[in-house]
């Protein structure tokens, strides 16, 4: 049974991390690592996992200095030492059996570097709010170009992380995107069709905190991959960014 690795960055996220931290350790799967990166949180982010990896030796933390997002992940990872590797977000939960199939596919199929689920959308309070979006988008290295369909959950080899270089810190809030290209053009991906990761909407996260950084380096990957594939000749990458307004009552 091999090594699974998953990493948890954290910033500023004690309302969230317990449910986090829980998703893992029920997992069905068990010869497994977490890795909890602080990320310099001035919250009780790192007294919550501390508490946690009292309870199972299993649970590793390291409170760092705030570097942001990239440099957290790729230092976390750094640090990882399983054969397979995968994250999982400090307000998101994964389902109890996402380990045991994610590995049994790499298990399987020697040819698969990295295999990902579909998911679910979860509100502030853990209300299922349906399946993602992007759980219709059938993957393909092309589509991959517009559409991040590799979305939650995925696990990948260490050696084929490391083989594409890892982590690059210079997308900040679509790191995992770009790494995901890089990965499309070496490896087969494979998905599996049910979904067994929660994904959680709220005001805090970075997907609304830095959604124009968001898609500006996106199209930044993007235009690099072009460039890799030797398409830049032929393609390039357009994005228009558009809003949408509502008036709801407030919570009181």
């Amino acid at each position: 049974m091999s090594l699974i690795s998953i990493v948890t960055t954290v910033y500023n996220r004690e309302r969230y991390l317990d449910k986090a931290i829980e998703s893992v350790l029920t997992q069905t799967y068990d010869n497994w690592e977490l890795l909890i990166w602080d990320d310099g949180s001035t919250d009780r982010s790192v007294e919550i996992a501390h508490y946690y990896a009292k309870q199972d030796n299993r649970v590793r933390v390291i409170a760092a200095e705030h570097r942001g997002q990239g440099r957290a992940l790729r230092a976390a990872f750094a640090e990882a030492a399983g054969e397979y590797i995968g994250q999982v977000d400090s307000d998101d939960v994964l389902a109890a059996t996402a380990l045991e199939a994610t590995a049994a596919v790499l298990d399987a199929q020697p040819s698969v570097g990295l295999v990902y689920t579909d998911y679910m959308v979860i509100d502030e309070k853990g209300w299922i709010k349906g399946q993602g979006e992007r759980c219709k988008i059938p993957y393909s290295q092309e589509r991959l170009l517009v559409d991040f369909m590799i979305f939650h959950f995925r696990l990948m080899r260490r050696s084929i992380y490391n083989h594409v270089g890892g982590i690059d810190p210079k997308f900040e809030y679509a790191e995992d995107y770009e790494l995901c290209l890089r990965l499309s053009e070496v490896t087969e991906i494979c998905h599996i069709n049910q979904p067994l990761y929660y994904y959680r909407t709220h005001q805090q996260s970075l997907s609304c905190e830095r959604r124009i950084e968001q898609i500006l380096q996106s199209h930044k990957a993007i235009s690099q991959a072009l460039e890799r594939r030797g398409l830049a000749n032929q393609f390039e990458c357009h994005v228009e960014i558009s809003s949408t307004f509502s008036i709801r009552a407030k919570n009181h």
